[in-house]
């Protein structure tokens, strides 16, 4: 009876966390996207680009930290927190719960990101094509495969480099985490 009741608590625990991921992906893809679409029209090409490499390295640095928790060991983590060593302890808790973590990281922020870095794109491709009276479609196309090439390419070594690097990388996000909340 005891194994029945935890899988259905578990099950039900999994399926609120699902429920939530889905509320909060779609908040934040709304402010992000409310952020992209207002604000980018209406600033200095220099400024939209500035943006635009932003949302790109969110993204990037996000899936640093989702590739980090997962990859992460838990033993050093361990030995840092018995020495009081600040964000140890949100260091296990993240590691803990590393699928959360891993998929608000890369799936939310990092998904969010990539996608209003495309859009963002489209409305940088425009204010280029109108000042240097370009083709439209010829700048679209090249912000476009630049977005993604560079998304992409950071990515690929932004993995490298957490999977490397994982407990240290973990360790900086916890530490910051932890000046919000504690565990």
């Amino acid at each position: 009876m005891k194994k029945r009741n935890k899988k259905q608590k578990q099950k039900k625990e999994n399926t609120l966390w699902i429920i939530k991921i889905t509320l909060i992906a779609f908040i934040i893809s709304l402010l992000f996207s409310l952020l992209s679409e207002t604000l980018l029209p209406n600033v200095p090409l220099i400024i939209g680009s500035i943006i635009l490499i932003l949302f790109i390295m969110i993204g990037i640095i996000f899936d640093m930290v989702g590739v980090s928790v997962t990859a992460a060991s838990e033993r050093p983590l361990h030995s840092m927190s018995s020495r009081k060593v600040k964000g140890a302890k949100m260091a296990i808790y993240l590691k803990r719960n590393a699928s959360k973590v891993s998929s608000f990281c890369c799936d939310v922020i990092g998904d969010i990101c990539g996608i209003i870095s495309g859009s963002a794109g489209v409305i940088v491709a425009t204010s280029i094509s109108k000042i240097f009276h370009l083709d439209a479609l010829t700048v679209s196309l090249i912000i476009t495969a630049t977005v993604a090439s560079l998304t992409i390419g950071g990515k690929a070594l932004g993995k490298e480099i957490a999977i490397k690097n994982s407990n240290e990388i973990l360790y900086m996000f916890a530490k910051v985490i932890s000046l919000f909340k504690k565990v």
